[in-house]
Formats: C-alpha cells, structure tokens, sequence
C-alpha cells in the first residue's frame, strides 16, 4: 500500500537506508534531513511544500520510501532526491511502484525529472532500474563524490 510518510517513519527511514549498505553516513544524515523536511520533522515542525514523498507499506511495515521536489530555477523540472527499498523486499516491484506514484503526482506539473547517483560498481543495479524505467544518462563527473566515486545523472521527459 502507497501511504504518505509521516515523522514517525524516521528511524523506519533511517535503518532501511542504512541496510542497503550503499551510503556513506553523511549521505544518510542528509537523507534524513530531506525527509525532515517532507514530513515536518525539522526544526519547525512545518513540512516545506517543496518536498514530496510517499512510502511503500507491506503488511504493516514501512518497506519503501522516496522523496522528490521541484528543481530551485528551473520550471517543470523536479529532482528525485532518494528513493530506498529494504533490501528484504529488492526486486519486488516497490521502487517501481514509488516511481509510478511521484510519476503521477507531478503530471501536469513536470517535464522532466532528474537523479543523481553513484558511479560505484555497487550502483550498478541501481543504474539499470533508472534506465529499466525510461531515464537516460545525461552526465557523468569522474570522482565526484570521492575517488573512485563518480557522479551519474539520468533525466526522464514526464510532461
């Protein structure tokens, strides 16, 4: 079941993000900021309009989660900031689900959605789920987030 995320997901979040074993610990604090953000888990306590999100929940557990917002100084363009499944429920079909459900809450409002991610042979699986699901590669920074660790941006027409 597609259901919002509220503040109470947090560690939910946190220990999904971590479990995948991807992120370094400064990408997961900024994960969790940006879900801070979304739900009003932040300092104000007010959710900032200019995140979007929505979780994916499995017999009672919170099991996938993604969050994304319009691109600052760039109209009709928004950005897919984080996208995690559990690693219990990869492959799944729920990254695709999330996909499908922010493809349909930007319609009419986007067109295009960008990501960013890693170069790393690890992402490897990650990459072929964007272009699996119509992004195309539209840069790439050699040792962008650290030696060895390169940028890869993928773009996809929505609008």
């Amino acid at each position: 079941m597609i259901r919002p995320l509220v503040p109470t997901d947090r560690a939910r979040v946190e220990a999904m993000t971590r479990a995948t074993g991807l992120f370094w610990d400064y990408e997961i604090g900024i994960a969790l900021d940006v879900f801070d953000e979304h739900t009003g888990a932040n300092r104000t306590g007010t959710p900032d309009p200019d995140y979007e999100g929505a979780g994916v929940e499995v017999d009672g557990r919170l099991m996938a989660w993604a969050c994304w917002g319009p691109t600052p100084e760039r109209p009709g363009t928004f950005d897919l900031y984080w996208i995690v499944v559990d690693p219990e429920a990869q492959g799944r079909g729920l990254g695709s689900r999330l996909l499908a459900e922010m493809d349909a809450r930007i319609a009419g409002r986007a067109r295009e959605v960008l990501v960013e991610t890693s170069g790393r042979d690890d992402y490897a699986p990650t990459r072929a789920f964007y272009l699996r699901h119509g992004y195309r590669q539209v840069g790439h920074v050699p040792d962008h987030f650290a030696p060895g660790d390169d940028l890869v941006r993928y773009a996809k027409d929505v609008g």
